[in-house]
C-alpha cells in the first residue's frame, strides 16, 4: 500500500534550503554533515523523529541525503519526508554503530565530517563514539550555521505561524470565558486545551497557566486551586502547527481589578506598544529591548528586570521548548531583519502580556490579534 505524502512544504522549498546549506558546507570544507537536531531534521528533510533513540540524516555535499531512522518511525518518515534513501534500524540495534557503518560504506571513513556540536541530541558520549570509530576522518564543527539559516522565515513558514497565532487567540478567549470564581484551574485549562485542539493545534502541551499568588510564576506547573475573586489568572499559549509555534500571554482578573492593577496593566501595554513600533529591519536589538526594560524599571513596576524581553519563534521541537538563537537583552548587539519572528513578552505585578511579532519591511506586524488588555471575568 502506497503512503500518502503530507509534506509540510513543497519539494522546491526543501531543495532551496538544502542548496543554501550545502554552500555553507562547502565554505567549511565538509564532505558530509550529520544532522541530528530534531528541528534541523524537520527543516531540511521534513521528518520529525521521536526522542527514544538516536536518529539522523547524512547530508552529503552532493547527492541524495541518507535518513537513518528507527524502524518504528519508518511510516512517519515516508509520510513526512521528501527523501528516498532510508536506512531503518530495529530497536535491538545500536543506532550509533549503524551511522558509523553507513559513513564507512558510503566512502566517508576518511572524509571531513561536519557535526552539530551545539545539537541537543549529539551527546558527548555519542560524539566520542564517532571520533573513535572514524579515527581517520576529520570532524568539522558546524555549530550555529543551521540555526542562523532558519532565522528569516519564508512566506509558507509565516503562514503556519499566522495560523498558529490564530489558535492562540481562540484558546485564550476560551480561557478568559471559563475563568470564574469557584471554577477549578484545571477546568479552565481543559477549556483552553479543547479550544486549541479544535482550532487546529497539533500538540498537547498547549499552555502554561497559573492563578492567584502563583500568577507571577510564569513557568510553574498547573495546580489544583479553585479560582476566587481577586485572583489573576495567567494564560500563556504555546500551540504548535506542523512544528511551528506562536505564543501569547494574557492576564484575566477574577472580579473587578484594583485601580493599581488597571494602571499597571495599561503601563505595560503602552511600553510594549512603543517597543513594537521600534521593531523594523535594521533596528538595534539592545535599543529595542531598552524601550521596555528601562520603561518598566523607571515606572516602578519592577525592582529588577533580569529576563529577556523577547526571543526567536518558529520551528520548535523536543527536547527544548524555546529558541534563543536571538534574544532581546540590554547588551544585545544584533540587528533585526525582515522575516524574523519573535515572542515579545513583559510582566509585572502578576500580569503578563506577550505577542507573536513578525518583522516586515514596514515594521512590526502582530500575528496574535487578541485584544491587548487585562481581561475581566
Amino acid at each position: 500500500m502506497s503512503t500518502t505524502k503530507v509534506f509540510a512544504f513543497p519539494p522546491e522549498e526543501y531543495a532551496e534550503r538544502v542548496s543554501v546549506l550545502r554552500k555553507r558546507m562547502a565554505d567549511v570544507g565538509a564532505d558530509v554533515l550529520i544532522i541530528d537536531e530534531f528541528e534541523h531534521l524537520a527543516y531540511f528533510t521534513g521528518h520529525i523523529p521521536t526522542a527514544a533513540m538516536y536518529q539522523c540524516c547524512l547530508m552529503p555535499r552532493t547527492g541524495e541525503p541518507v535518513m537513518i531512522v528507527r524502524s518504528l518511525d519508518g511510516p512517519m518518515l515516508e509520510e513526512m519526508s521528501w527523501t528516498t534513501d532510508h536506512v531503518l534500524f530495529d530497536d535491538g540495534e545500536n543506532p550509533i554503530a549503524i551511522v558509523i557503518a553507513e559513513l564507512k560504506r558510503r566512502g566517508y571513513g576518511k572524509s571531513r565530517i561536519a557535526v552539530e556540536t551545539d545539537s541537543h541530541i549529539l551527546l558527548p558520549k555519542r560524539l566520542d563514539a564517532f571520533k573513535v570509530a572514524l579515527s581517520e576522518a576529520a570532524f568539522v564543527d558546524f555549530a550555529g550555521h543551521m540555526w542562523e539559516q532558519r532565522l528569516r522565515k519564508s512566506p509558507r513558514e509565516i503562514d503556519y505561524l499566522r495560523r498558529c497565532a490564530g489558535i492562540c487567540d481562540v484558546a485564550t478567549l476560551a480561557g478568559a470565558e471559563a475563568s470564574r470564581a469557584g471554577v477549578p484551574e484545571r477546568e479552565v485549562a481543559a477549556a483552553i486545551t479543547g479550544a486549541a485542539l479544535k482550532a487546529g493545534a497539533d500538540n498537547t502541551r498547549l499552555l502554561l497557566m497559573q492563578s492567584g499568588p502563583r500568577s507571577s510564576t510564569l513557568h510553574g506547573g498547573l495546580g489544583n486551586r479553585i479560582l476566587a475573586n481577586g485572583d489573576i489568572v495567567h494564560i500563556e499559549m504555546v500551540p504548535h502547527l506542523r512544528g511551528y509555534t506562536a505564543r501569547s500571554m494574557r492576564p484575566v482578573s477574577i472580579g473587578a481589578p484594583s485601580t493599581r492593577q488597571q494602571e499597571a496593566a495599561q503601563a505595560l501595554i503602552s511600553l510594549q506598544d512603543a517597543q513594537f513600533r521600534a521593531m523594523r529591519p535594521g533596528a538595534h536589538a539592545g535599543e529595542v529591548d531598552a524601550i521596555l526594560r528601562d520603561g518598566v524599571l523607571k515606572a516602578g513596576l519592577r525592582e529588577s528586570y533580569t529576563n529577556i524581553t523577547g526571543y526567536t519563534l518558529g520551528l520548535v521541537t523536543i527536547p527544548r521548548t524555546s529558541d534563543f538563537t536571538r534574544v532581546f537583552l540590554a547588551n544585545s548587539e544584533w540587528t533585526l531583519e525582515e522575516g524574523m519572528v519573535f515572542h515579545m513578552y513583559t510582566w509585572a505585578e502578576g500580569m503578563a502580556f506577550s505577542e507573536t511579532i513578525l518583522v516586515t519591511a514596514d515594521g512590526a506586524e502582530r500575528l496574535t490579534r487578541i485584544d491587548r488588555k487585562l481581561f475581566v471575568s
